[in-house]
C-alpha cells in the first residue's frame, strides 16, 4: 500500500513536469514565430507631421480571424461595436503592411487607428508591432481589447499595463512591443463549468443566456473605451517596459448583471 501511494506521489509530480515542459516549449514556439513574422514585412511609416503622435491612439482586438462570435475573439467584437459607435463600420480596409484590417477615424481632437489582426491570437502581437510602427504609436497609446477568464460575463475593467495573467494574446503584444506599459481593456468571459477545458470554453461560442447579456456589454465597453482614450491618463501612462509592471493599476466597472446561474465575483 506505501509503494503504491509513492508511485502515485511520483506520477503526479511526473505528470505536472511534462505540463509544465509543454507549457514552456508552447511559449517558445510563439516567441519564435513572432520574431519570423515581425521581420518578413517592413512597414512604411505614416507621414508623423499630420497628426500629433500624443494625439493618435491605437485600439486593438485580439482574437481569432474567422472566429468572430467566439469568446476568445469578444475583443473584435467590441472593436466592431465601436466602429459602428463611430459610424465607419463600412469603412474597414484590409491592409497587408500590418497583417490585419485597419479604420483611421476621429473622435474629438484624438485619432483614433482601429485594427483587427488577421493572424492568430498566438501571434496578435506581430500585427500590433507593425501597425505601432507605421501609424507611429507609442506603446503607452495602444489599448489592448481582450477576453479575460478571471471575470464573469457583465464585468469588465481596465488594466493600466503590468503582466499578460497567462492570456497568449497579450503575452504576443507584450514579446513583440518589448514592453507591457499596453492599458487592456478586460472583458469578463468566466472560467468554464463542469469537466470542460478551458480551450474549449473560449473558443466555443456564448449560449443563448449570454447573448442576452452580451449587447449590454459591447456597448458599456465602447463607452468605458472611449472614456479612457480621451483621458490624459492614458497618454501620460509611464514608459519603460517591465518597470511599469509593479504600478499596475486595474479599474472595474459593472455591466449587466451575469445571466441566469452565474454568480458575481
Amino acid at each position: 500500500m506505501r509503494n503504491a501511494s509513492v508511485m502515485v506521489k511520483v506520477w503526479a509530480f511526473l505528470s505536472q513536469c511534462c505540463r509544465l515542459s509543454m507549457a514552456l516549449l508552447r511559449r517558445m514556439i510563439n516567441k519564435l514565430m513572432n520574431r519570423v513574422l515581425l521581420g518578413t514585412v517592413p512597414c512604411e511609416k505614416m507621414a508623423s507631421d499630420l497628426v500629433s503622435s500624443s494625439r493618435r491612439k491605437l485600439v486593438v482586438g485580439l482574437g481569432n480571424p474567422g472566429m468572430s462570435g467566439s469568446r476568445h475573439s469578444i475583443g473584435m467584437a467590441v472593436i466592431a461595436a465601436l466602429a459602428q459607435r463611430l459610424g465607419v463600420a463600412d469603412q474597414w480596409r484590409s491592409d497587408r503592411q500590418v497583417s490585419g484590417e485597419v479604420i483611421v477615424s476621429d473622435y474629438q481632437d484624438t485619432q483614433l487607428v482601429l485594427l483587427r489582426p488577421k493572424l492568430l491570437m498566438n501571434v496578435n502581437g506581430v500585427s500590433v508591432a507593425k501597425a505601432a510602427s507605421k501609424f507611429s504609436i507609442q506603446p503607452e497609446h495602444i489599448v489592448l481589447v481582450h477576453d479575460e477568464l478571471d471575470k464573469p460575463l457583465g464585468k469588465l475593467g481596465i488594466k493600466h499595463g503590468g503582466s499578460a495573467r497567462g492570456h497568449n494574446g497579450v503575452r504576443s503584444c507584450v514579446d513583440c512591443l518589448h514592453t507591457d506599459v499596453m492599458p487592456r481593456l478586460r472583458i469578463g468571459i468566466g472560467r468554464p463549468s463542469g469537466k470542460t477545458s478551458v480551450e474549449r470554453h473560449v473558443l466555443g461560442r456564448f449560449s443563448k443566456e449570454e447573448q442576452n447579456v452580451l449587447s449590454s456589454v459591447l456597448e458599456q465597453s465602447v463607452d468605458l473605451l472611449l472614456t479612457q482614450l480621451t483621458e490624459t491618463q492614458l497618454q501620460k501612462s509611464p514608459p519603460g517596459g517591465r518597470r511599469a509592471a509593479g504600478r499596475s493599476k486595474e479599474k472595474t466597472l459593472p455591466a449587466q448583471e451575469p445571466a441566469e446561474g452565474q454568480t458575481q465575483n
